[in-house]
């Protein structure tokens, strides 16, 4: 077993990363994990790890703690358990693939070929560890805020379906290169990938469109195009979290983990409540939630009712999804503030402030890794303080910096002075 002390290491079940609190290892599970082996994974990460749970971003697992001995014997009992993940360039398709009356194509059917493509040598191993590709194929719940290297999205065209590409971003700020038909979307992609790794094994596409320009890409794939390219554009979706409906007339119901995290008895004790409401399984989705798969709709609100006792957020609305933090110390080495500590001060701050929109990130260090865009206020740690970013991210420009004593009473001033502002503009 390999460990991995390198910054862009991708952490999988044979390369744990050393982290502050010990190795961490991350999964990105296919479809969807039958309750059984979804405890069996809590239980393994509180025999062998610290019993710390994480569901990312972009919908990967994360199970910390563990040591140079344990990580071995995790990953043995992972294998048991017979959770199917995937390894490799991580390709990111709808949480519902295969299950959602709306979607227009099954992501996940399309993810299969192009990782069935990709694990042929030698394209993979020529890309960066962290290369993303996002395959939304329409549906209840969209994957627009996930940036990535490449994005084939799904659209209905005159009919029929065509598959945008988009090069290195989110659905709004991505590069456009065209459509192709839906049986092309794997050769298209291979082809796109090609591209990117021959500017070297440390490229992403967006620094390559900054650097080479778009040229490149149009001519790889010029050939199977069927519609030009147009801006990339959001689309109307219901939130995670929440009731979906199924194909065969049951309901998923997405359940979100504050901050990102849980502990692996409230993760069991809520797949236990998920198999009293009917669901046979569960599925780690984007923005940090987990779907319980084939609840009853009888059985809905009970389930809720569970999953909120639990700590875990049950209503789209809920104030702590706004709040955005890492890791931070002293689980991670490189931060220098407490973030899952600050967190819930925040949020009891800040929560007649948030809206649909605005985020507030609080990055322990300066990779911001939770949160790489822009937050209506970012909360930067530092070695001897916190720097308070307006409209940025953490590389751009603070207004104040104060000690992390004073962080909270901070916050609540510039939310004072924020409400003041719109209040005014409305005079």
């Amino acid at each position: 077993m390999n460990v991995s002390l390198r910054r862009g290491a991708c952490p999988g079940l044979s390369a744990p990363m050393q982290t502050g609190d010990g190795l961490l290892v991350r999964l990105l599970p296919i479809g969807t994990m039958p309750l059984h082996s979804f405890a069996g994974l809590c239980a393994a990460a509180e025999k062998y790890g610290n019993g710390v749970i994480e569901i990312t971003a972009r919908g990967s697992i994360q199970v910390r703690g563990l040591s140079a001995g344990s990580a071995p014997r995790f990953a043995a009992a992972i294998a048991a358990l017979g959770i199917a993940a995937a390894g490799g360039i991580p390709i990111l398709g709808n949480a519902l693939a295969g299950l959602d009356p709306e979607e227009l194509l099954d992501a996940g059917t399309l993810a299969a070929e192009l990782r069935a493509a990709l694990a042929q040598p030698p394209l993979a191993a020529r890309l960066a560890p962290k290369v993303g590709i996002v395959i939304d194929g329409g549906g209840a719940t969209a994957l627009d805020r996930v940036p990535a290297d490449l994005r084939l999205c799904a659209r209905p065209t005159d009919g029929a379906v065509t598959l945008e590409l988009a090069l290195g971003g989110d659905a709004m700020n991505a590069t456009p290169l065209g459509a192709v038909a839906p049986g092309n979307g794997v050769e298209a992609a291979m082809r796109l990938l090609g591209v990117l790794a021959r500017s070297g094994r440390q490229a992403r596409a967006r620094d390559v469109l900054a650097t080479e320009g778009i040229a490149a890409f149009r001519f790889a794939i010029a050939d199977l195009l069927v519609g030009d390219a147009s801006p990339q554009r959001a689309r109307i979706s219901r939130d995670a979290i929440g009731l979906h409906p199924l194909r065969d007339g049951a309901l998923a119901s997405g359940v979100g983990l504050a901050f990102g995290h849980a502990d692996a008895a409230a993760l069991s004790q809520l797949a236990a409540a998920a198999g009293a409401g009917g669901a046979a399984g569960l599925r780690a989705a984007a923005d940090r939630t987990l779907m319980a798969i084939g609840v009853r709709r009888e059985k809905a609100a009970s389930f809720a009712a569970a999953a909120a006792q639990l700590g875990f957020i049950v209503d789209a609305g809920d104030p702590r999804r706004r709040v955005v933090a890492c890791a931070g110390r002293p689980i991670c080495g490189s931060a220098h503030i407490a973030t899952r500590t600050i967190a819930p001060r925040i949020v009891a701050i800040a929560a007649p402030s948030l809206d649909g929109a605005a985020t507030i990130h609080i990055s322990g260090c300066i990779k911001g890794c939770a949160h790489p865009g822009a937050a209506a206020l970012t909360i930067l740690g530092t070695p001897n303080d916190c720097a308070l970013i307006a409209n940025g991210t953490t590389r751009d420009d603070a207004y104040a910096v104060v000690a992390a004593d004073e962080l909270p009473a901070a916050v609540a001033r510039q939310l004072q002075r924020e409400r003041g502002h719109v209040e005014q503009d409305h005079v």
